[in-house]
């Protein structure tokens, strides 16, 4: 039997944090039934296969505030788990806020910024509250880390200590995850002394560098046992000694230079089997069809 089987979730939410959560709540079990205004979640339309990939196998509902103002609490009342993800005050208005539904009910908030702030934002400015941004701006990160990380991951981790609790218990609890906080809990151990270079490219040896073929390779070796097999499968022992020399520059010059002489394919084939910290920058598409095989 799956975990969360006989589990029902009223999700509210729109857009990713949400949706993301309630899909991996899905995943492990529970009945999820999505409450939609009339007009559905904006990203129906704005990303139809986002939409689809996260709410596939979710039952809907319409509620039509007008015509219906109590159906959103009457649902409420029948679920385990309610997530939402308005502004702060809004799923009060609603009638579908903490204090609507039964005491057996775990309520999820997902916000942007926390229980006392509505503010505006979406995830980049989330992680730009939250600090993670700072090392590497204005480059922008190509996954919403705010939204599914702080807020869908972080809800699905709170929700299932709250059912946790309930077993014991008897009784649900309101739980607030805001994006921005969690967001920055991600880094916030960096904060304790670790070396913020190794991450932004200051230390060749934990570097992205290009191929011949214009694809790119990632190299991390920064222990020296692995460094120094890097460079003896790279026929350049000359380098071992280098590793975290001062010149950081003039070492990832010459390590650009031989990865550059070789396709991505065939740095993969060279370095298999060996202990070198390597691998390829796929796209998204290889990455799936290499998990499925």
């Amino acid at each position: 039997m799956e975990p969360l089987a006989g589990t029902l979730v009223v999700d509210f939410t729109r857009y990713l944090p949400g949706p993301f959560a309630s899909r991996e709540l899905l995943e492990r079990g529970a009945r999820v039934v999505r409450v939609e205004a009339p007009g559905g979640d904006p990203m129906r339309d704005v990303v139809p296969g986002w939409h689809e990939a996260l709410n596939a196998g979710k039952e809907s509902v319409v509620w039509d505030l007008e015509q219906d103002p109590g159906l959103g609490r009457a649902v409420c009342a029948r679920a385990d788990v309610v997530l939402e993800g308005f502004r702060p005050g809004v799923a009060q208005r609603l009638g579908i806020g903490p204090g609507d539904v039964p005491d057996s009910v775990v309520h999820c908030s997902i916000t942007g910024f926390g229980p006392d702030e509505r503010r505006a934002g979406h995830d980049l400015n989330y992680q730009g509250w939250a600090g993670l941004l700072a090392d590497t701006a204005p480059a922008l990160p190509p996954v919403q880390i705010a939204d599914l990380a702080g807020g869908a991951l972080y809800a699905v981790v709170e929700i299932l200590a709250a059912l946790l609790e309930r077993e014991r218990s008897g009784r649900g609890r309101h739980i607030d995850v805001s994006m921005t906080h969690n967001a920055h809990r991600l880094a916030a151990h960096r904060l304790h002394g670790e070396p913020e270079r190794t991450l932004t490219g200051a230390l060749a040896c934990y570097r992205i560098y290009e191929t011949a073929d214009g694809r790119y390779l990632t190299i991390t070796p920064v222990e020296p046992k692995f460094w120094r097999r890097l460079c003896e499968v790279i026929r350049r022992e000359d380098l071992v000694d280098r590793q975290y020399e001062q010149g950081q520059e003039a070492l990832a010059a010459e390590l650009a230079a031989v990865f550059r002489t070789r396709a991505l394919a065939d740095w993969v084939a060279l370095f298999e089997g060996e202990d070198v910290m390597a691998g390829p920058v796929a796209t998204l598409a290889e990455a799936r069809a290499s998990f499925e095989g």
